[in-house]
C-alpha cells in the first residue's frame, strides 16, 4: 500500500506519520511506500522498511497536486491548511492554500482517473468551523454549515468539493469536522485556538500563560492521539455507510475554559494554575464568540469514531505522549 500525507510536517501529520511507521500497515495492508509532503520538507521517519519520498511543495501551486499522484496512492490524507486566525487575517493567502490547494488535488486526481483508472480513498482535514452562530444546545448531525469566518467557508466548499467529487466516482472521499485539537504540543501556532492549548501546556512545563478570553468560554475539544485515530479510522472504514454525506463531525469533549483549568488543578495542582495570566484581547474574543461549544455525534459514534470522555483524560494523554509522564519545568 502506497500513502501519501499532505500536510505531513504539521504536528498532526508527523503524529500520523510516526503511527503509521509504527504499525507498518493499514487496514491490515502492508505500508510499502509513503510519499510526505508539505510546504517545508518533512523529515524521514526512522525504521520504514518501506520506501519514502519527502518534498517541499506547496499544492497550490498549479501542476504540484498531478506530480505529488505520480506514484498513484492508494489512500491520500489531505492535512494541508493555514489556520484559522492566519485564513482570517490574509483572505488571499487564505482561499489560496485552503481552496486552491484542495481543489487542484481534487482535480489532478480526477484527471489521472480519466487517463488511466484511479480511486484513491481521500481523507480531507474539515473543522468545526464551518458551523456559525446561532447555535443549539449540542450541533447535531442535521445541523447547517453556515460559517462566520474565511477559514469555515474555505473548509465548507471543501466539503461539498469533496462530496461531489466522491459522488461522481474520482475518488471515495470522507471530510472530518476535527474538534479543536487539544493539547497541541511545541511551539505556539496562528490559530485563535490556540490559547486553548497554550493555558495548560506552558504551565505543564512550569512556564506562564495568557487567557485572552473568559472562563465561561465554551468549545469542542479532542487529542491529538484522537485525531490521529480518527484519520486511521476514517482510511480504513467502509465509507458506503456515509451514503453521499461525506462530512462527518467527530466525537469530542464540550468545557468551558474554566473546566479546563480545573482540570488542570486536578492533575498538576494549584501552583500550576498559578501560571496563567488573564490578559483580555477583543480580537480573539469577537472571534470566540462565533465558534460552536458542544455537539451530538451519533451519526459519527455510530460509525466508530471514539474520543476522550472527560478533560482529565485529554491532559493526561499530553503529559503521557509528550512530557514522559511528568510534570514540572
Amino acid at each position: 500500500m502506497h500513502i501519501l500525507i499532505i500536510g505531513a510536517a504539521g504536528m498532526v501529520g508527523r503524529k500520523l506519520t510516526g503511527k503509521l511507521v509504527a504499525d507498518g500497515e493499514l487496514g491490515g495492508k502492508p505500508i510499502s511506500a509513503l510519499t510526505l509532503v508539505d510546504v517545508v520538507a518533512p523529515a524521514a521517519p526512522a525504521g520504514f522498511k518501506g520506501t519514502i519520498v519527502t518534498s517541499a511543495e506547496d499544492l497550490s501551486t498549479p501542476g504540484v497536486a498531478a506530480s505529488t499522484l505520480a506514484g498513484r496512492p492508494d489512500v491520500i490524507f489531505h492535512l494541508a491548511a493555514i489556520v484559522s486566525g492566519e485564513a482570517e487575517a490574509d483572505f488571499d493567502k487564505g482561499y489560496r492554500i485552503n481552496l486552491d490547494g484542495t481543489r487542484y488535488l481534487f482535480e489532478a486526481i480526477r484527471q489521472a482517473g480519466l487517463e488511466n483508472p484511479y480511486f484513491p480513498r481521500v481523507v480531507f482535514t474539515s473543522s468545526i468551523a464551518v458551523f456559525g452562530a446561532p447555535f443549539p444546545d449540542a450541533i447535531g448531525d442535521e445541523f447547517f454549515t453556515t460559517p462566520l469566518t474565511s477559514y469555515g467557508t474555505q473548509k465548507a466548499i471543501g466539503e461539498l468539493l469533496l462530496s461531489d467529487y466522491s459522488r461522481k466516482g474520482f475518488f471515495d472521499g470522507i471530510a472530518i469536522r476535527l474538534p479543536t485539537i487539544c493539547i497541541r504540543p511545541g511551539a505556539p501556532n496562528k490559530a485563535a485556538s490556540g490559547f486553548f492549548s497554550n493555558i495548560l501546556r506552558e504551565p505543564l512545563v512550569g512556564k506562564e500563560a495568557v487567557l485572552p478570553v473568559s472562563e465561561d468560554v465554551r468549545h469542542w475539544h479532542a487529542s491529538p492521539r484522537a485525531a490521529v485515530g480518527f484519520l486511521i479510522h476514517s482510511a480504513t472504514m467502509d465509507l458506503s455507510l456515509l451514503g453521499w454525506r461525506r462530512a462527518v463531525s467527530l466525537p469530542g469533549l464540550s468545557a468551558t475554559v474554566g473546566e479546563q483549568i480545573e482540570a488542570l488543578r486536578k492533575v498538576a495542582g494549584d501552583k500550576t494554575v498559578a501560571l496563567i495570566r488573564r490578559e483580555p484581547d477583543p480580537t480573539i474574543i469577537k472571534i470566540v464568540a462565533g465558534w460552536a461549544r458542544n455537539f451530538d455525534t451519533k451519526r459519527a459514534k455510530d460509525l466508530g469514531f471514539v474520543a476522550e470522555s472527560s478533560f482529565e483524560e485529554i491532559i493526561r494523554v499530553h503529559v503521557e505522549d509528550e512530557l514522559g509522564g511528568k510534570i514540572g519545568g
